[in-house]
């Protein structure tokens, strides 16, 4: 693949991944298995609301293919089939769950020093088609993305974006909601490996009225330990400690409460994942 602009979909996903990954009020427990024949086998079991459920995931990599199915506790099935370079500088994505028979998607990326492009087709009698297009260079893209549906012959959604990268920072705006909200966001590293760094995030919807800041960063306090923070306009604070407990095994721990209502319980996480 040629080293463009990215998709669109990576706009803002700096600051989107600072502020929401990790983060989680459950108990879950996942253990990863690899084989010398490029298959990867993750069996994972999450605890929420008092209800157990989980899921066996496996991972087959040949050459160019890759393979991807996933069962959970309720036989649900996803599979995915990914081709990388069947076209030159392509990416080709089949994916369906089952036994939803009509939830069949194929999507096509193309990848240019200077552009990117993306079209997806739901694989049914009235399929939705989404289409995204970036152009640019890794320091500086504009992008935009539209949604169609064709049984009501109408745009389910539009949304456009720009985003700048330097060595240290990392800034996007993006206007979705078919023009309804506009969000923007700054990433500052604070070390040259860009494991610790500052994230503020600022959202406004216009049809409300409503804006929503949010601030938080992540702090390597070595190298096994990483801490994140973020909190929001409305009082909303998360916190979490990620440790790896053994090389490629992390242990997470997070928490989240309102600070505008004291009184209620927090929500805490715990995460443990197992590699070899």
């Amino acid at each position: 693949m040629s080293k463009g602009p990215g998709l669109f979909a990576d706009i803002g996903k700096k600051a989107k991944d600072l502020l929401t990954r990790d983060y989680n009020s459950d108990q879950k427990f996942s253990v990863s298995t690899y084989s010398d024949a490029g298959v990867a086998l993750t069996s994972t079991a999450v605890k929420k609301g008092g209800l157990l459920a989980g899921d066996v995931a496996t991972l087959y990599k040949y050459k160019n293919t890759t393979f991807d199915v996933k069962v959970d506790t309720e036989s649900n099935i996803s599979a995915t089939l990914t081709f990388t370079d069947l076209l030159p500088s392509t990416k080709t994505v089949a994916s369906i769950k089952l036994p939803d028979h009509n939830s069949g998607k194929l999507e096509f990326q193309y990848f240019h020093d200077h552009a990117t492009f993306t079209t997806a087709a739901a694989l049914n009698q009235s399929p939705a088609i989404d289409v995204t297009a970036t152009i640019g260079t890794p320091t500086i893209a504009f992008g935009a993305e539209a949604g169609y549906d064709t049984t009501s012959g109408s745009f389910t959604k539009y949304t456009a974006g720009i985003s700048v990268t330097k060595p240290d920072s990392y800034a996007s705006i993006i206007l979705g909601d078919k023009g309804d909200s506009i969000r923007a966001s700054y990433v500052h590293h604070l070390d040259l490996l860009k494991k610790s760094a500052a994230v503020g995030e600022i959202t406004r919807r216009f049809s409300s009225n409503e804006n929503t800041f949010t601030v938080g960063g992540s702090f390597a306090v070595d190298h096994l330990t990483v801490v994140k923070a973020k909190l929001n306009n409305h009082g909303k604070l998360g916190a979490l400690v990620q440790h790896e407990v053994i090389p490629k095994s992390v242990l997470t721990i997070s928490s989240e409460f309102d600070t505008k209502a004291l009184d209620k319980n927090p929500r805490f996480g715990l995460a443990i994942a197992l590699k070899p």
